[in-house]
């Protein structure tokens, strides 16, 4: 009997220790040698270093200085803790009206006969920090009459924050919500009352 226990038990600390110790060390070593910024988060910084976010997860703006996100489904808006979509098939009729709602009040308040879809749909996650370049356009006139500016101006800052696709070829054109809102920002400051 012993001679079937003592491999097993030898098999079981020798994954242990190559998969459960060793594989996470060099995976975690590799990552942080290769690629430290993501590794720790895609932090986002301040001018003073404090950190205000992350690159990779969106958060909520809703003041009209700013350029706002698509919906969000994760807890009451943007909660890292609660990621999901709302789990809506298409057909759905409370999803429907939602987005018929949303539509026709973005359509009141720009003026636009087209409203792009992550304007009023939340992504799976619940998290997206970007939102399509049409959106973000579709932002501008809004954002620069709040904060006394042409809309050129606004314009300008956000066709500098549009990222392509990856590699070329995946995924689609996008624009960082947090990322630009710190350009706008650092371009346009506000009075200090506002901020």
């Amino acid at each position: 009997m012993l001679n079937h226990i003592r491999p097993a038990v030898v098999m079981i600390a020798l994954f242990t220790g190559v998969l459960g110790v060793a594989y996470p060390f060099a995976v975690t070593g590799v990552a942080q040698t290769v690629f430290s910024e993501q590794a720790d988060g895609s932090l986002v910084r301040d001018k003073a270093g404090k950190v205000v976010g992350s690159a990779l997860v969106g958060q909520t703006f809703a003041e009209p200085v700013y350029l706002h996100p698509r919906p969000s489904a994760a807890g009451n808006g943007y909660d890292a803790s609660s990621s999901s979509g709302a789990n809506l098939g298409p057909l759905n009729p409370d999803l429907i009206a939602q987005v018929k709602t949303d539509a026709d009040a973005l359509r009141a308040a720009t003026g636009a006969a087209v409203i792009p879809a992550d304007a009023v749909t939340a992504s799976a996650s619940g998290l997206d920090p970007h939102i399509s370049p049409a959106y973000a356009r579709l932002q501008a006139a809004r954002i620069a009459q709040a904060r006394g500016v042409a809309v050129q101006e606004v314009s300008k800052v956000i066709e500098q924050h549009v990222e392509g696709r990856t590699f070329g070829v995946l995924g689609q054109p996008r624009v960082n919500v947090l990322l630009t809102n710190m350009a706008l920002d650092a371009r346009f400051p506000r009075p200090a009352a506002e901020g």
